[in-house]
C-alpha cells in the first residue's frame, strides 16, 4: 500500500512526550492538564481553556534512577514514568492528575510531588489524586461524579479560572466525540478481508489522540479518514488476524513487531487503544452531564480494577465479541512486567479464550520498550502465527 499522507507527522509527534503541538497548545494560553490511567474522564480534561495528554515515556532506556526510588518490583511504566519526570521532561504540564488504578502508578505520581519534578515556577500547580469505582453499579457512578468534582472540576475552576459549567461539560463531550467517532471510523476498515490499514498504522493514529491536543489532530484525521477511503490494499493476504489484548500499549513498536512477522493486528483491546476508550459518550437532556459522563466511565470500564463477578466475566465476552466482529484468528494476551491487576487477568483471561471460547491465545509478558527484548518477543509471536495457520491447514484437509 502507499503509504498514508499524514503517518510521518503522527509518528513524529510520539517520538517525545513534549511534541510540537503541546508546544502550540501552551502557546495559545491553554493549561496542560496530564494524567495517567485510562479511568479518568477525558472530557472533563478538555474544557475550554485546557487540554489533555496521558503521560508517556518514549524511547526508555535506564530506569535506574526511579528503580531508586521505587524498587525494581514495580511495573516499568511507572518507573518509566517517574525517570522521565526527573529528567524534566514532563515540564509542560500544569497539574497531574492521578486515579487509584494501580498503587504502582499513584506511587509514581507521589514521588513525582515529591521530588518536585513539575511546576517550577507555576504556584498554581497542582497534583491531584483520585479514588475510583471497584464496582459498575450506581453507587460507582456516584463515588465517580463526587472524585471528578472534587479532584479534576474544583481545581481547574479555583486554580485556574476554567469554566466548569453544564454547558462547557457538554461542549467538551461532543469534541470529544468527534474524535472519538473518527478514530472508530478509520478502525472500522481492519475489519476487511484485506485491510487497507494496518494495526501499526492505526495504533499511531489512535496514541497521537491521548499524548497530543486533541482539538489539533480532528483536521489531519478526517483527511487520512478520506484517504483510506480510496486506498488500494495490500493484495497478498495476512498469515493470521490477532487481536491484541492486555496491560497500557504506548509503545508502537509492539505493533509493528507482531505484524513483520506476517500478522494482522486487527483490533485493540487495550489502555491507550480504542477500545473502550475511544467510545463515544451519548449524553440526553434530562440529566445533568456529569453525571453521564460518570456513569458511562464507570460501566463501560473494562479494567481488571473493576471487581464484581458482572465484569470479571463480562470482560472476556467482551474480548470474545470483538476477536468475532474483526474477524480474528488468534488472542495474543499481553501484561507488561510487573503489572499486578493484568497478571490476574492475563492468566484468568488467556485460560477463559482459549477454553470457553476456543480461541488460540499466546499469553506474555513484556518490557515497557519492546525493542530491549524484540528477538525473544518475535521468536514467539513468529511460533504463533505457525501454529495457527498449521490448524488452518488441518482443518481445511478435514
Amino acid at each position: 500500500m502507499r503509504d498514508l499522507k499524514h503517518l510521518g507527522y503522527f509518528e513524529k509527534l510520539l517520538e517525545q512526550a513534549n511534541n510540537k503541538l503541546i508546544e502550540k497548545a501552551k502557546k495559545e494560553g491553554k493549561v496542560c492538564v496530564a494524567y495517567t490511567c485510562e479511568n479518568v474522564p477525558e472530557p472533563l480534561l478538555n474544557l475550554d481553556g485546557t487540554f489533555s495528554i496521558r503521560l508517556f515515556a518514549p524511547n526508555t532506556g535506564s530506569m535506574d534512577i526511579a528503580t531508586y526510588y521505587m524498587t525494581n518490583l514495580l511495573c516499568e511504566p511507572s518507573r518509566a514514568l517517574l525517570e522521565r519526570a526527573i529528567e524534566g521532561g514532563f515540564n509542560f504540564a500544569d497539574c497531574v492528575i492521578a486515579p487509584d488504578g494501580c498503587t504502582m502508578i499513584n506511587r509514581c505520581v507521589e514521588n513525582m510531588e515529591l521530588l518536585h519534578t513539575m511546576g517550577a515556577g507555576n504556584d498554581r500547580f497542582f497534583h491531584q489524586y483520585m479514588e475510583i469505582p471497584l464496582k459498575a453499579d450506581e453507587n460507582g457512578v456516584n463515588l465517580c461524579k463526587v472524585q471528578c468534582t472534587n479532584h479534576i472540576l474544583k481545581p481547574l475552576h479555583e486554580k485556574y479560572g476554567i469554566d466548569i459549567s453544564d454547558d462547557k461539560i457538554r461542549k467538551a463531550v461532543e469534541e470529544h466525540n468527534t474524535v472519538c467517532r473518527l478514530i472508530r471510523e478509520i478502525g472500522n476498515f481492519r475489519k476487511e478481508e484485506k485491510p487497507r490499514i494496518t494495526g501499526y498504522e492505526f495504533h499511531v493514529l489512535t496514541l497521537a489522540t491521548y499524548v497530543c491536543p486533541k482539538y489539533l489532530l480532528v483536521k489531519k484525521l478526517q483527511e487520512t479518514l478520506e484517504e483510506l477511503k480510496t486506498r488500494e490494499p495490500e493484495e497478498k493476504p495476512c498469515r493470521a488476524r490477532l487481536l491484541l489484548v492486555g496491560s497500557e500499549v504506548d509503545d508502537s513498536g509492539l505493533i509493528k513487531l507482531i505484524e513483520e512477522c506476517g500478522a494482522f493486528v486487527c483490533a485493540d483491546r487495550f489502555c491507550f487503544g480504542s477500545f473502550p476508550g475511544r467510545e463515544p459518550i451519548e449524553l440526553n437532556d434530562e440529566e445533568d452531564a456529569l453525571t453521564q459522563v460518570c456513569r458511562h466511565y464507570t460501566y463501560s470500564c473494562q479494567c481488571p480494577r473493576q471487581m464484581n463477578m458482572e465484569k470479571v466475566y463480562g470482560r472476556k465476552k467482551y474480548v470474545n465479541d470483538l476477536a468475532r466482529e474483526y474477524h480474528a484468528d488468534g488472542i495474543v494476551y499481553e501484561q507488561v512486567k510487573f503489572c499486578d491487576p493484568w497478571a490476574y487477568e492475563r492468566m484468568l483471561g488467556s485460560t477463559m479464550l482459549r477454553e470457553d471460547y476456543g480461541f488460540p491465545v499466546l499469553s506474555v509478558d513484556r518490557p515497557y520498550n519492546i525493542a530491549s527484548s524484540a528477538g525473544q518477543m518475535r521468536t514467539r509471536i513468529q511460533a504463533f502465527v505457525e501454529s495457527i495457520e498449521i490448524k488452518k491447514i488441518k482443518r481445511g484437509a478435514k
